[in-house]
């Protein structure tokens, strides 16, 4: 279980302000060292964000000078809160909290002697005071950041695949109360969705796999003037790993600035989903796409890379 994990995390992060040397120390009493932790204080015209990546490292992790794959775990949003129109923590901080979550879990099992196979890094960003814009059918959370500087301090080139989590319920489409993953999307291409995720999802929530649905709209860069459900698949475009997005989810449609909107029990479930993904992918027991049936779809139909250009 990790909701000790994600009862610390919401613990350390609530507030009105992020206190950057207490992230470290509560990391630091996990065995993550300051040199596995970096931190940037990043200002643009909308604000300023704490961008935060952990790298834990595997036993055979190449961090280790081994060969495991790395899987990344970004937490993707546009702020944990809206200050000074909401108090509190909004609906879109999920992303953040289970990514943190998740990486203090990682770093729990390896303090206590259950290393992971392969290196697993961590990233996201914190702003408790993060802007709004209009949208149908609820309001968004906005970045203080752009979207191209999240990309570059939260996508690294180490990792070999990715789950980006995010808040994903400002919309009618996806009318279920828990989390959902995507079909794998690499290289502008939507492929079918993993079965060894599936696996996973199902044996974590024990209840059938739910899949949400992903548009080519959805996977072309923010910006552009396409509708887009959210930011969720937005790393899929700064890298040619697969990505997948892993959705916090509702029945109904909740804004990205509603407070008291974060289910503790679906994120628990998400940080559950996302560590246990990294366990079986540094054991490479998890595949997010088919290698072969990709060459053939290149062989086929060509590049489809022009959809992570705007």
């Amino acid at each position: 279980m990790a909701m000790k994990q994600v009862l610390d995390i919401l613990e350390l992060i609530e507030g009105p302000k992020i206190e950057i040397s207490k992230i470290c120390d509560f990391y630091g009493a996990l065995r993550i060292e300051n040199s596995e932790i970096t931190i940037h204080e990043i200002r643009e015209d909308k604000g300023t964000t704490q961008f935060i990546k952990i790298a834990i490292q595997g036993e055979n992790g190449r961090s280790n000078e081994g060969s495991a794959p790395t899987l990344g775990i970004i937490g993707r949003l546009g702020g944990i809160g809206a200050r000074p129109q909401v108090t509190g923590f909004v609906s879109d901080a999920d992303g953040a909290i289970t990514a943190l979550s998740a990486a203090a879990k990682i770093a729990t099992l390896r303090a206590k002697g259950d290393v992971l196979e392969g290196d697993v890094i961590c990233a996201t960003h914190l702003c408790p005071d993060a802007p709004t814009v209009p949208h149908d059918p609820v309001p968004f959370m906005d970045s203080p950041v752009s979207m191209d500087t999240m990309n570059s301090l939260e996508v690294d080139s180490e990792m070999d695949a990715i789950l980006s989590i995010d808040a994903t319920k400002g919309n009618r489409i996806i009318n279920h109360r828990g989390f959902a993953i995507s079909p794998t999307i690499k290289d502008g291409y939507i492929l079918r969705v993993s079965e060894d995720l599936m696996d996973i999802m199902q044996n974590v929530t024990g209840k059938p796999p739910v899949v949400f649905p992903v548009t080519i709209q959805d996977i072309t860069p923010c910006g552009n003037g396409l509708f887009h459900v959210n930011s969720i698949l937005q790393p899929a475009i700064a890298t040619s790993a697969p990505v997948v997005g892993v959705a916090l989810t509702a029945e109904v449609a909740v804004p990205g600035c509603a407070t008291g909107a974060n289910q503790i029990t679906d994120i628990e479930a998400a940080v559950r989903f996302a560590v246990e993904t990294a366990k079986a992918f540094g054991k490479n027991q998890c595949s997010f796409y088919d290698k072969e049936e990709f060459q053939k779809l290149l062989s086929l139909y060509g590049s489809l890379e022009k959809f992570k250009a705007k």
